[in-house]
């Protein structure tokens, strides 16, 4: 299977502490893959060189064979990869279906010369619209689209976070915590959801995640970290199984 990221021996530090050191994964594509680890084991920075909200001090991040070492995020958010956060960052007092079409890439009423010209872009406008409806529609979210966001509960914020990334035509989505505060039942519409997108829309996932109780039965992979190393990856069996995760994460047994 293709090889949709790859990060080689990324290490990063702030003064003393070593956040990562020489982190070597690969991310199939249109697989569910998560990190896990314990607090500290440098898995939000791994996301954050990613996406390119940290520079790697060394290493190589590779996106279908490119090198994205230490790109803006603006830039690693245009070739297709997207992340959300903990805690949801939306625009509160826009509506559901608004809070999606922001995200539109290239929308030509937004030009200065093109506004006026409604016959000029009217047509992209209501396809991207029908768009947006659809992505609601999979996550669970379409008869939620003409209320604000700041009205929604705090798991409905994260899907509309994702739906909001998959409008801007991303391929990668790097999840941070997904589930956390969530209840359980929403839970598992949440992990459901992100199934969905998988199977239906070929989307790859990176996700942080520490539910292990929920999350594992729907990845496809795992990956787990403990002081800024890889210490075990594999499918979700062998890796819970390892000697090195009972150690760093689960505790010894």
């Amino acid at each position: 299977m293709a090889k949709l990221l790859e990060v080689t021996d990324l290490r990063k530090s702030f003064g003393s502490l070593q956040a990562l050191d020489g982190v070597t994964l690969g991310v199939e594509e249109k697989k569910i893959n998560i990190l896990i680890g314990p607090n500290g084991s440098g898995k939000t920075t791994l996301i954050n060189c990613v996406s390119g909200f940290y520079p790697p001090d060394s290493g190589r991040v590779q996106f279908r064979g490119e090198d994205i070492t230490g790109l803006e995020p603006y830039k690693v958010y245009g070739l297709g990869i997207s992340r959300t956060f903990q805690i949801p960052n939306l625009f509160n007092k826009l509506t559901v279906l608004e809070n999606v079409l922001v995200a539109q890439k290239g929308n030509p009423g937004e030009s200065f010369l093109r506004a006026f010209l409604k016959r000029a872009w009217e047509r992209q406008e209501s396809d991207a619209v029908d768009h947006a409806m659809s992505l609601l529609e999979l996550l669970g979210l379409s008869h939620q689209w003409d209320k604000q966001a700041l009205n929604l509960s705090g798991g409905q914020m994260k899907l509309l976070e994702m739906a909001r990334a998959l409008m801007s035509g991303a391929e990668l989505l790097l999840l941070d915590e997904p589930i956390s505060g969530v209840n359980p039942t929403l839970a598992h519409e949440i992990f459901g959801s992100i199934l969905k997108l998988r199977d239906e829309l070929g989307v790859t996932f990176l996700i942080i995640e520490h539910r292990l109780d929920i999350a594992l039965s729907y990845v496809d992979s795992v990956t787990a970290m403990a002081l800024g190393k890889v210490v075990a990856s594999g499918v979700p069996e062998r890796v819970m199984a390892d000697p090195n995760v009972i150690e760093a994460y689960l505790g010894a047994q």
